[in-house]
């Protein structure tokens, strides 16, 4: 189904100037940019009007609640990971989309707050299913979250598909199993896979969809709803064609309901971090600048080794300076960059780009603190959303206060 040609909608934001971003009150700071969030948010939504998809923000790559306010503007419904996810999603939702949940993390105590919470469930374990499905009957559709055991991706780190992967039903298992009886008997009513990371195609998709159907057959007649996942990047309208050509398909020989949760593909290219230079000196005749940041404000560079992108930058400048944090970690460095004019005490910098996966997998690491919160608003203003302070890594480290009445009563 060929749909681009009928999109008006692109990532065009250039994004806040490098005066406004720098203009925070306070750093470090993470500041997301709500003209690039509603751009790809839209051009979700032309799709969906388009293809008939549902779609999902899967809120684990920034769950801040401003973010989430704003996806539910667009979306059928937000995708969690956990308890705490379901109750932030279920909170900003207000009953006005469905939760979709799927996670090895299932716990016993949990499933009936779950079911109340949770319109979909794909369990991630055939074992998983068999202990707690029962929790949720007549209250959550269930599913089964699948390993279609075809892998894409060369680095195991990121391959949901990898040998002796964690995530999902193997497909030979449900095949095996459930091939005779099918899915309807044993009240499973819908498929969950995801097996893509940071794809600028989908082109995997497409054959991962045929390679189920291959193998599944008349099962898949059985099924009310599919979820595609996550894990591909877009920033123009013909790199959707693909997904909706799935999507089409799905729903026109199977007459079932479509799911797509993108995360970093929508908040990715939407967030900032805002840093101060604290600190310069030589070593072994490089400059070396310390910022009032850390790697551990952002994890995935000292996870994965990646490199930042800095704005500003210079490439072919002459003048080096290696961007390091300000912790106690020798490896707590952000890279070497390069820029027409000399680094000062006091001047800021800022990385674009890590909009997804940063903020919330930040630390205060040395007891140094998060950064504060900022929205860039649509109408071009910078807005403090949320800051923190001792208080909030005192109650993150202090015992709780012991009850002794309490006690002497247990």
């Amino acid at each position: 189904m060929a749909v681009a040609a009928e999109f008006t909608a692109r990532l065009t934001t250039a994004g806040p100037t490098v005066d406004r971003l720098l203009a925070v009150s306070t750093t470090p700071a993470f500041v997301y940019d709500e003209n690039r969030l509603h751009e790809a948010f839209a051009l979700l939504d032309r799709v969906r009007a388009q293809s008939g998809c549902k779609l999902l923000y899967s809120i684990k790559a920034l769950p801040f609640a401003g973010v989430l306010r704003l996806a539910a503007e667009y979306v059928d419904g937000l995708s969690v990971s956990s308890l705490f996810e379901a109750r932030l999603a279920h909170e900003v939702l207000s009953g006005q989309g469905t939760i979709h949940i799927t996670t090895p993390g299932l716990r016993p105590e949990e499933m009936a707050e779950v079911a109340l919470l949770c319109d979909f469930v794909s369990f991630n374990s055939l074992p998983q299913w068999e202990r707690l499905g029962r929790s949720f009957a007549g209250h959550s559709s269930a599913g089964l979250r699948i390993n279609p055991q075809l892998s894409f991706l060369d680095d195991p780190r990121y391959d949901p598909c990898r040998l002796y992967s964690k995530l999902g039903v193997p497909l030979s298992q449900v095949k095996a199993l459930y091939g005779q009886s099918g899915l309807k008997e044993h009240r499973i009513e819908g498929l969950h896979f995801h097996t893509a990371c940071e794809s600028r195609s989908f082109a995997p998709l497409h054959e991962t969809v045929l390679h189920i159907e291959r193998e599944l057959g008349g099962m898949m007649e059985q099924l009310r709803w599919i979820n595609l996942g996550g894990g591909y990047l877009f920033t123009r309208p013909d790199h959707l064609e693909g997904l909706c050509e799935v999507v089409d398909h799905l729903r026109n020989k199977w007459q079932v309901d479509v799911y797509f949760e993108p995360g970093k593909a929508v908040v990715g290219e939407a967030g900032y971090l805002v840093a101060s230079v604290i600190d310069l000196y030589d070593s072994d005749g490089k400059t070396v600048a310390v910022l009032d940041t850390s790697v551990n404000h952002l994890p995935e560079v000292f996870e994965y080794q990646r490199r930042p992108e800095l704005v500003g930058e210079e490439p072919s400048a002459s003048y080096s300076a290696l961007l390091a944090g300000c912790t106690c970690l020798a490896g707590d460095l952000f890279g070497e960059y390069r820029s027409l004019h000399p680094l000062r005490i006091g001047d800021r910098l800022a990385f674009r780009n890590v909009g997804a996966y940063s903020l919330i997998k930040a630390s205060r690491f040395n007891g140094h603190n998060l950064p504060a919160i900022y929205a860039f608003e649509r109408a071009g203003r910078l807005k403090r959303m949320k800051s923190y302070g001792y208080a909030d890594y005192r109650r993150q480290w202090m015992e709780e206060p012991i009850d002794i009445e309490r006690c002497e009563h247990d």
